[in-house]
This record gives C-alpha cells, sequence and structure tokens, in this order.
C-alpha cells in the first residue's frame, strides 16, 4: 500500500475560500477504485495548515488518481488557496497492526 502524509500551508483564509471545492474531490476520491483513506484537516492551533492523509491499494492506484478529472478542480482550488508551503511524501507499507 501507499501512504501519503504531510502538510500544506496556504495564504490566510485560503482553506475558507475553497471549502466546496474541497467537498469536491473528498467525494469523487474516496469512490475512486484503490483509494482506502482519504481525507485533510485543518490544524486547530493554525488555521492556514492542512494535514493531508492518504492511504491507496497500491502505485497504480496513486497514478490514476493523479489522473482523474476532479483532481483538474483541486489544482484550481488550491490555486485559489494560495499554496505557500507543501511538504508531502509517500511511503510503500504493510497492513499494519490495529492499536
Amino acid at each position: 500500500m501507499i501512504l501519503i502524509a504531510g502538510t500544506v500551508r496556504v495564504a490566510a483564509g485560503g482553506l475558507d475560500k475553497v471549502r466546496d471545492a474541497m467537498e469536491t474531490v473528498l467525494s469523487a476520491t474516496r469512490a475512486e477504485d484503490g483509494c482506502i483513506q482519504y481525507a485533510y484537516a485543518r490544524d486547530v492551533l493554525d488555521p492556514d495548515l492542512m494535514h493531508v492523509s492518504e492511504l491507496w491499494r497500491d502505485m497504480d492506484a496513486l497514478k490514476a488518481h493523479g489522473a482523474a478529472p476532479h483532481m483538474k478542480i483541486w489544482g484550481s482550488a488550491m490555486r485559489e488557496a494560495g499554496v505557500l508551503e507543501r511538504d508531502l511524501k509517500w511511503y510503500e507499507v504493510g497492513e499494519g497492526t490495529p492499536l
């Protein structure tokens, strides 16, 4: 499986501007074949910092996601939000063990 984790920092108030697009992309992505988990969350102490967490069945599923039509919506939304900094990494992981 492929895990993506990290943060995206946007301009002040940027996430508020693109909330509708974020909801659209979340719903569409979660319906994709190979998407196990897809989430982002605003930091409690920093409203312009978004935490990203994605889990994909394999790299092929992640590549298909990148080519999905709704990712154009995401790209436009992130430009509108004013991305200042992006720190995302992908990891190859196993099945995991419940805590």
